[in-house]
């Protein structure tokens, strides 16, 4: 075996604590502890086993902390001196985790877990912390046995402890807190107790991840489920991957199963299937499968028992198969506890979770998922067999037939599932009325009909005579007019569709002027005809014809329609407006179309058809925006979405939501209440089976209301998941959307991927003619690698965005900001000579593009201020040079440049802030007085500059005076920096006083102070 030397190991053990939790950190990790101590180096030893130590924490194998901590504690006890204050901090630390990795370890005895928890009280009092950390381990370890009572005891022992620097973060603190509510049944205690971590006021490596998922079923429990939906989606977000938070993601797993999203937990487990597994630590094990046996125990029950689910040690497992696996490892697991606790507390427990039902109605969660696949299995709604549902009276069938009627002829969205019970209840009588066979067959031929079925007009035909045959000729004449429409939708030849509505036609004619409904009969089959016409014309007109006037000679038609029978059919007259309104915008006059869309949507209402004036409502809305009048838009939509109550369509209901998700998030005050109907639009749009059309418009215009209200996570999480839909929709989208995703994971702080969208939208752009949207996605790109610290890749992506700025020639200030950022990125590495001059030659290069610019428009404030912003820049970039290569130590002690003020420390130097520290050739004295001088001359024009853009730059301006002042005194020139800042004294006293803000002369007066005081 090859020895490491000592710098080997020290470089590994800093490569280990870089690199992600797991397995093979654990086992690197291992093999430096065993190293170090080959080595014989103690101090190097005690860092090796501190590593290991940490290692097991945050991964799945936690109670393997126990033999590194004990040797540990055995070479502290040898040599208590070669510990610093921070090295015993540590170990007096880590005991905490040891205590709850013996409570989670049923192969160590109780005596021995007692024994470790009176060893943690001795050696916290002889160090003299509190018993804080010491009750509440106390308390969980007595939870587990049974001993409720010494609980309670330790519970308010350790409430009443004295906090100090031995406490866990109050984020830990609170969720154990909460977590010992819920147990005795308090979950709104808990949450109250949770807020400030779930609201993220208090957080810390672990937190609010943890609590989001515990969070969940409590907050269920109390019908909160719009906040159980956030934190899942939050929550999930932060623990997925993370091995140590594996009881976390089977919360998340759970609450799927428990709230109609089976198919989500299924996807989950799959994310985590390499974890699904014997794991070392069995607490955590048994709390992450618990969650999936809830998952599995669901799935059985909807009858996807052999579906696939994950592969469990190698071996592919089906639903039926992984979870008897898993039930009976479990189970396994919970007996060890309690024959070691001498109680079947953590059994029972565990049961209870198995065995949960669902704790609310579907709650939709917005991402996309697929719907769980159809098994043999799987339970399939099927009509009614005979026999199977009890027989009405005939009394209520006849009701039930009369509803179904009622329905029919007004048009009514129920109207095919009244006559499906219809035909369910018609198996189990024995005589029927063959009015009743034939009204039903009637239904299942127009259903046919609208499905374009090749056997729809056969039985149109049949429907026909039988009618005929019971003398209902106003029935045969609305077949005949069906048979029409059959025709045409089938794509017959014209003629053969013009005859059938001549037929249908002379049929309503005929029909005896005492009929009722011969009136709307004609009206039906003249409207009918008008439509099929229009249609029928489009089909012989050659393309490109313009000598045929289709939309003019449709919109005569149905004005004459109007006319006719505007007091005989109100349904139809809305109808035909709406047509009429659809014509007058594809003729492209958006200003007629919305009063005739009102008129339809009015008139439906009036005719007691409220869900006939859903589409005209809709597309009035719609109009109504592109004419940039919202509140009329709003209002129509909202009235779309009242009069939807009875539509059964589940497109249509989508829509509706959509538009008006639309049209609120429009409003700057709206954000919330768009979101909530884009989450109900995208569930409409899955029932329909459009989850990638229509659901993925619904999941981005919901992405996008999160992110304006600012759930910044959860709009990623929904972005993510609807991404490969949305790329389907063109190009335009897919830049649009990867775009907007690396915006909110910018916001994330997750820079790698931010840049990873903007360069995959900037390459879908590459071809595009107009070169700005490439130049800005790739600039885009080179700000978040460079935020990630990947310099080489940020300068690449710098200089393409430079290139495709320069080929537009009309963004100056995007050209100069990237001239900029490449001087800073030049000196990140190692600040010298060299770098120093390719960085002045960049800002340089950034104020003659400033300059040019000006020259064509000298009153631009937005010009004129990156000016100043530049040179502002190149003197703090000389500032570095100096101060990195030619001033003492001392001296950088006095530098006053940025925290006196308060202020915000400028960008420049926060990206020079891990610039490098190996210094070049000294610079002589006469050089860096010189480099000062300049610097000097730099902030005062600069100054001068934001002096006359007036008070918006009067923070700019005074950091400029503190720079050029400190700078001044540095150069043993205290009067001339202290001059400088009594002249802005002098200034803001002799204006007005509501002129001068609160912070200025306070800051002015403290800075010159200062600048005294170092005199």
């Amino acid at each position: 075996m090859t020895t490491l030397t000592r710098e080997e190991i020290v470089r590994g053990l800093a490569e280990n604590r870089r690199s992600p939790n797991g397995a093979v950190r654990n086992a690197h990790a291992e093999a430096l502890a065993g190293a170090a101590e080959t080595s014989g180096d103690r101090a190097l030893f005690r860092e090796a086993l501190d590593n290991l130590i940490n290692a097991y924490l945050y991964s799945s194998e936690s109670p393997k902390i126990l033999v590194p901590f004990a040797r540990l504690l055995q070479e502290y006890d040898k040599d208590p001196g070669a510990f610093s204050h921070w090295d015993a901090h540590s170990l007096f630390w880590q005991f905490k985790w040891v205590a709850t990795a013996i409570s989670d370890s049923p192969g160590i005895p109780l005596e021995s877990a007692t024994g470790w928890l009176d060893e943690m009280e001795r050696r916290y009092r002889i160090a003299g912390y509190s018993e804080r950390p010491v009750r509440e381990a106390e308390m969980w370890l007595a939870d587990a046995i049974g001993e409720d009572e010494r609980a309670e005891r330790s519970f308010r022992r350790w409430l009443a402890a004295e906090r100090d620097d031995m406490s866990d973060c109050r984020a830990c603190e609170l969720n154990g807190q909460g977590q010992y509510a819920v147990l005795h049944g308090n979950d709104a205690e808990a949450l109250e107790l949770w807020k400030p971590v779930l609201d993220g006021d208090l957080t810390c490596a672990e937190e609010p991840h943890r609590l989001l998922a515990t969070s969940l079923l409590p907050l269920l429990r109390l019908g909160r489920a719009d906040e159980a939906r956030s934190h899942h989606l939050r929550g999930y977000r932060m623990a997925r991957g993370n091995e140590s938070l594996l009881p976390s993601i089977g919360k998340h797993i759970e609450f799927c199963a428990l709230t109609g999203n089976e198919s989500r937990g299924l996807e989950i487990l799959a994310e985590h299937a390499t974890h699904v597994a014997p794991l070392a630590n069995l607490d955590d094990r048994l709390s992450f499968h618990g969650g999936i046996l809830v998952l599995l125990r669901r799935l059985r029950e909807l009858g996807h028992g052999r579906t696939p689910a994950v592969p469990y040690e190698g071996t592919p497992r089906t639903v039926d198969e992984l979870y008897e696996v898993l039930y009976a490892g479990c189970l396994d697991i919970a007996r060890q506890f309690d024959a070691r606790n001498g109680t079947t507390r953590v059994s029972d427990r565990f049961l209870a979770r198995v065995g949960r039902e669902p704790l609310s109605a579907a709650v939709p969660l917005g991402v996309r998922s697929a719907a769980l696949p159809q098994t043999a299995s799987a339970p399939v709604p099927t009509p009614t067999s005979p026999g199977s549902e009890p027989a009405l009276t005939d009394a209520a069938f006849i009701d039930l037939v009369e509803r179904a009627r009622r329905a029919r002829d007004l048009g009514h969205p129920g109207t095919d599932a009244l006559w499906a019970e219809v035909a369910v209840r018609l198996a189990t009588r024995p005589e029927v009325d063959p009015l009743v066979r034939a009204d039903l067959a009637d239904q299942q031929a127009l259903a046919a009909g609208r499905r374009g079925d090749e056997e729809a007009p056969k039985l149109l035909s049949a429907v026909r005579d039988d009618y005929r045959a019971l003398g209902l000729a106003e029935r045969v004449a609305l077949t005949e007019l069906r048979l029409a429409g059959v025709a045409a939708q089938s794509g017959a030849a014209p003629a053969e569709v013009r005859a059938l509505l001549r037929v249908a036609l002379r049929s309503a004619e005929a029909l005896d002027a005492a009929e009722p409904l011969r009136a709307r009969r004609i009206a039906l089959a003249e409207l009918s005809a008008i439509r099929m016409e229009s249609y029928l014309r489009s089909v012989e007109t050659p393309d490109g014809d313009e000598h045929h006037d289709h939309h003019g000679v449709l919109a005569a038609e149905l004005t004459d329609f109007v006319a006719a029978h505007e007091g005989t059919a109100s349904d139809l007259v809305a109808e035909a407006e709406e047509m009429l309104g659809r014509v007058a915008l594809a003729q492209g006059d958006p200003e007629r179309a919305v009063p005739l869309l009102e008129a339809s949507a009015a008139r439906a209402v009036l005719a007691g058809r409220p869900w006939q004036a859903v589409d005209a409502l809709v597309l009035r809305a719609g109009v109504l925006m592109t004419l940039e009048r919202p509140e009329e838009a709003e209002a129509a939509a909202r009235s779309a979405l009242e009069h939807a109550a009875e539509v059964t369509d589940a497109e249509t209901q989508g829509v509706v939501r959509l538009t008006l998700a639309d049209i609120l998030l429009q409003r700057d005050d709206a954000a919330a209440e768009s979101a909530e109907h884009a989450l109900t639009g995208a569930h409409w749009f899955d029932q329909a089976g459009l989850t990638a059309d229509g659901g993925a418009q619904a999941r981005l215009l919901l992405a996008r209301a999160y992110a304006r209200d600012g759930r910044s996570a959860e709009a990623a999480e929904v972005l993510q998941s609807a991404l490969a839909d949305l790329l389907e929709h063109g190009d335009q989208q897919a830049v649009s959307v990867r775009e907007f995703l690396g915006d909110l994971l910018r916001r994330l702080n997750e820079p790698r991927p931010a840049a990873e969208q903007y360069l995959l939208a900037a390459e879908v752009t590459k071809d595009w003619e107009d070169p700005r949207p490439q130049a800005g996605l790739a600039h885009s790109a080179a700000d978040t690698l460079n935020d990630a610290g990947l310099a080489v890749e940020a300068a690449a992506a710098y200089e393409r965005a430079l290139e495709l700025h320069r080929l537009t020639g009309e963004v100056p200030i995007a050209e100069v900001r990237i001239l900029r950022s490449l001087a800073w990125l030049g000196l990140r590495e190692e600040v010298t000579a060299v770098t120093v001059t390719g960085a002045r030659k960049r800002m340089e290069e950034a104020a003659q593009v400033l300059e040019t610019a000006l020259a064509a428009d000298p009153g631009s404030p937005g010009l004129r201020s990156e000016l100043a912003q530049t040179w502002h820049q190149l003197a703090q970039v000389l500032d570095r040079h100096v101060n990195t290569n030619g001033q003492s130590h001392e001296d950088d002690e006095d530098d006053e440049d940025d925290d006196d003020t308060g202020e915000i420390q400028d960008a420049g130097d926060e990206q020079l802030a891990d610039a490098g520290a190996e210094r070049a050739a000294p610079l002589s004295p006469a050089e860096v007085d010189g480099l000062r001088l300049e610097e000097i001359e730099l902030w005062d024009r600069s100054g001068r500059i934001y002096a006359e853009l007036g008070p918006d730059h009067l923070r700019d301006r005074f950091q400029c005076l503190n720079n050029a002042a400190w700078t001044e005194q540095e150069r043993g020139h205290a009067d001339a920096g202290g001059a400088r800042v009594s002249a802005l004294i002098d200034e803001a006293r002799a204006l007005p006083e509501d002129d001068v803000p609160d912070w200025l002369l306070p800051a002015a007066e403290r800075l010159l102070a200062q600048l005294n005081d170092r005199d």
